[in-house]
């Protein structure tokens, strides 16, 4: 009995360090409510049973039975707890959000912008860009906004991760800078390109590295295609996609499952000291 005291134990304490890792995420997302273009995480667990992994057996009785589970053979049935199956984004889309500036474009729709870090090209929703003092087009941390590949004749244009260099937006200082709805950027009444649009059919594959950026899983392969004709709004950003009435309430349904299973914890462990120091101790 206090064998199985201990593993009830176990099972409320994978319950209340799945709650914790609810409450983080929640706290994440609530601390992004104001971010532009990010996207809600949702943690998601499972429920681990060792007897679905092992076939069934026919009960087999101990000559000398010491204890319940040494005369039932449940196969791991009473072995149960809270698997965590890891973090979830959620996708969808923000609402857009008028600023009136010149070189804000939300995306409506599907994609991500290219964006050229140190680390590599990352993807990003976030349009709210600016022009740094090299007079390159960049997002708010400095990094440089790409265009799409330089089509050719009679072939659409492509996204190039190989060489970012060429893709990057260089205004004259000269002239009045625009973005269209369409994505194209253009320099006075010069068009220097259109604004890289990736799509991906798998977003499963994308993970966040930080900063309001998107890189591809190590061990997952990226569906990427260019969007043709992506759908922007210049003027606009992307909101987050946070529901803060919705994040309030999973966070105080967390709090109280976590208290709950607490409470639980205690019981269990009160119930293992009794039989321990008291049923143990008792002289026949």
């Amino acid at each position: 009995k206090s064998f199985m005291s201990t593993k009830g134990i176990f099972t409320a304490l994978s319950g209340a360090m799945a709650q914790s890792l609810k409450m983080d995420t929640i706290a994440n997302n609530i601390a992004n409510v104001n971010t532009a273009g990010f996207k809600r995480d949702q943690q998601t667990f499972g429920e681990y049973l060792t007897a679905m992994e092992k076939e069934q057996q026919v009960i087999q009785v101990p000559r000398v039975p010491a204890s319940i589970e040494s005369f039932y053979d449940i196969s791991g049935g009473d072995k149960g707890f809270v698997d965590s199956a890891g973090t979830y984004t959620n996708f969808e889309q923000g609402s857009l959000k008028t600023t009136g500036g010149k070189l804000d474009v939300a995306l409506d729709g599907p994609g991500f912008f290219e964006i050229s870090t140190p680390q590599g090209i990352r993807l990003t929703r976030a349009g709210g860009f600016t022009i740094d003092g090299n007079g390159q087009l960049v997002n708010k941390e400095g990094h440089s906004v790409l265009l799409e590949k330089a089509s050719t004749e009679g072939e659409p244009a492509d996204g190039d991760p190989t060489n970012p260099d060429t893709r990057t937006v260089k205004f004259s200082g000269q002239e009045q800078v625009y973005i269209s709805d369409s994505g194209d950027v253009f320099d006075g009444e010069k068009k220097l390109g259109r604004l890289s649009v990736l799509n991906v059919s798998n977003p499963e594959s994308l993970q966040k590295v930080g900063n309001n950026y998107y890189d591809f899983k190590p061990n997952m392969a990226p569906q990427i295609s260019s969007v043709a004709n992506p759908s922007m709004k210049q003027g606009y950003i992307e909101t987050s996609n946070v529901n803060i009435i919705n994040e309030m309430t999973d966070m105080i349904m967390a709090q109280r499952v976590f208290e709950g299973t607490q409470k639980a914890i205690q019981v269990y462990d009160q119930m293992a000291d009794k039989l321990i120091n008291q049923v143990g101790n008792t002289k026949g």
